[in-house]
């Protein structure tokens, strides 16, 4: 692969060339001939078809139309019908990004409106939908790429260049390693390190919220130094995933971070949240915005079943997995066809109101890694019917009482999956239109859902696209943005129910709600989420009736007496649903490596799998290295 850019151009007309580059694993040629931007096209796709490569022929931007003179003519070509919105211009890479109300509308019959733009300003044009909420975080990442456009270029190249002319070390033999930095007999701070004798992957980076001892990954471990990472792999945006990443970018990291377009923006909004927690708290923050801000420059995001190489010897494809928007599984082919591991994250293999199943069919699988947070025996989930039918007789009750429903959510997944079943209840007359009031990020990454509808399930995707039923703009749902807000509905007389972060309980405005109504049994608790080991809603679940925060100089005590319930609402897996996935998985995995399960729930499912499967079953602890090959 050595040259493969040269190769390329002298495959091509003398002159007509004015750069190419790397965009990852992805290859732009840029011209100054404003006729070759058309007419090279068979002769670049000639190439591909040879080489097997994504390669793009582009207007050098020195020949595309001045920005402000673009802008008005993209808007006259479109015409007003399909609702332009914001249009973005990446300069650097003569790409155009614009919003549309009705992108059908925008793109044409056939395409002919995108190329009559690519033809009239020599601008490359893509269509995104305006979302229906919008979402402050989303136009703060895509400013950030797009006044960082000429670092991206070069960032982009030079990713590109450690994977096609980057080996690094001279291959004596081929191995492949794995080391548990994190989520070994544990649910929380994922970190698993791939190594290969030329590459070195991370696969997640996250932090423990619920363990004060030891919140974060082993990246003390002797196999683990920074300096030689080459690629972070992101399976989903979750803090025990994602939580430690810009860490590694505030000690020196500057390679590529692979995910999904809202796995990214979602990561964001979760990691600057967690910064304001922390300062809320009186603590140091492990990181600030300025990592994150880092972060997203050095994000390179991909499709579902979207096949890229990442380094020498590794590529891998993102597959859906079901557990929240963007959310993915990672399929690694590593080496020349010598080994292919899939890792899990977290999955929902069974049904949900807003996702569609996680997939089942790879290419090749030797080896699969799968989480194990509902493995044991005992975690078998009450059907559908009957978890909803508990919910609407926990809220009728709490609504003849005249209190308050309060639900303790994770910002991304559970809480839209429980907005959604609240309002599907309420459009089918099952309980009283009661307002829903949303604090804390719930409300941001609602926004983000609605600006990705493609990664949403068919029958979401349909009510998203139709204003008048979409779950998330129903009249009904109140915005708490500020805390007189939140101290006017606490006082507030009236029934309704609240959606608030933190699902743990370990901070956030779902703490402050508690403070405040914890002793009056008129309300109700209901925990939607898993609570980690020494989280406070685990020691509520575990029967604690009181609980002690400081305020200012004193120690205040809560005497909960509100009613307690439990309404599973959950992105992942049960028991019966990660046999299944096992047993549908095509190809059949070799071995299977159980992970993020606390000890017993993990064990009693690597036993299970053992006995039903009879195939090799690892169990790692953190800090455990296995050899795959």
């Amino acid at each position: 692969m050595l040259d493969i850019l040269k190769e390329i151009t002298n495959q091509l007309p003398k002159g007509k060339v004015s750069a190419a580059a790397f965009e990852g694993a992805n290859i732009v040629l840029y011209t100054k001939d404003e006729e070759y931007v058309f007419s090279g096209t068979s002769e670049v796709k000639a190439i591909v078809n040879k080489l097997k490569k994504r390669i793009e022929l582009r207007p050098d931007p020195s020949i595309s139309m001045d920005m402000e003179k673009a802008e008005k003519t993209i808007k006259k070509l479109i015409g007003k019908d399909a609702g332009i919105g914001d249009i973005m211009f990446d300069p650097q890479r003569s790409c155009v990004v614009i919003q549309a109300e009705k992108p059908g509308v925008a793109i044409g019959k056939a395409g002919e409106k995108l190329q009559e733009i690519k033809k009239k300003t020599l601008w490359v044009p893509t269509i995104h939908r305006t979302p229906a909420i919008k979402s402050k975080i989303v136009e703060n990442i895509r400013s950030v790429l797009y006044e960082n456009s000429d670092f991206r270029r070069n960032f982009l190249h030079k990713t590109g260049q450690r994977i096609y002319n980057g080996w690094l070390r001279q291959k004596k033999e081929e191995w492949i390693r794995i080391t548990y930095l994190g989520a070994g007999r544990e649910v929380g701070k994922s970190a698993i390190l791939l190594q290969t004798p030329e590459s070195r992957i991370l696969l997640d980076c996250g932090i423990n919220v619920a363990d004060n001892k030891a919140p974060y990954p082993y990246l003390e471990a002797p196999e683990f130094k920074i300096e030689e990472l080459d690629a972070v792999i992101v399976s989903h945006a979750h803090l025990d995933h994602v939580g430690f990443i810009p860490y590694l970018f505030k000690f020196g990291y500057r390679g590529p971070v692979y995910c999904t377009a809202p796995t990214r923006d979602i990561m964001c909004l979760s990691q600057l949240d967690l910064v304001k927690i922390q300062i809320n708290e009186g603590k140091d923050p492990i990181y600030t915005s300025e990592e994150v801000k880092e972060m997203v420059k050095h994000t390179i995001t991909l499709n579902y079943e979207e096949v890229t190489d990442i380094t020498p010897d590794v590529r891998i494809t993102l597959y859906n997995a079901g557990h929240m928007l963007g959310g993915s599984m990672i399929h690694l082919h590593i080496g020349n066809g010598l080994h292919n591991m899939l890792y899990t994250g977290d999955i929902k293999f069974g049904k949900s109101h807003s996702l569609s199943q996680a997939a089942n069919t790879f290419p090749r699988l030797e080896t699969l890694m799968i989480e194990s947070t509902y493995g044991g025996k005992e975690s078998v989930l009450p059907p559908f019917k009957e978890q909803d039918e508990k919910l609407k007789s926990i809220i009728e009750e709490t609504v003849k009482r005249k209190g308050k429903v309060l639900c303790p959510v994770l910002g991304s997944g559970r809480a839209q999956e429980v907005l959604v079943i609240i309002q599907n209840m309420i459009k089918e007359k099952r309980i009283p239109e009661l307002p829903i009031y949303i604090d804390g990020m719930v409300w941001d990454m609602t926004a983000i859902y609605t600006a990705y509808p493609e990664f949403l399930s068919n029958s979401m995707r349909s009510r998203i696209f139709h204003k008048n039923d979409n779950p998330f703009l129903y009249p009904n749902i109140k915005h708490i943005g500020s805390r007189k807000e939140r101290e006017q509905l606490i006082e507030s007389t009236d029934s309704c129910i609240i959606l608030a972060t933190s699902g743990m309980l370990v901070g956030g405005p779902s703490v402050e709600y508690l403070k405040k109504i914890g002793d009056d049994p008129k309300h109700t608790l209901v925990f939607s989420c898993y609570q980690g080991p020494g989280s406070l809603g685990r020691r509520i679940q575990q029967g604690e009736k009181s609980f002690s925060y400081r305020e200012k100089t004193t120690t205040v005590t809560v005497e909960l007496k509100l009613q307690i319930e439990k309404f599973i609402v959950t992105g992942h897996s049960d028991r019966r649903e990660l046999m299944n996935f096992i047993s549908r998985c095509s190809p059949k995995p070799r071995r299977v490596i159980v992970n993020h399960g606390e000890p017993r729930q993990a064990a009693d499912f690597a036993s299970s799998i053992r006995r039903t499967f009879n195939i090799e079953v690892n169990l790692p602890r953190n800090l455990d290295a296995l050899r795959l090959k």
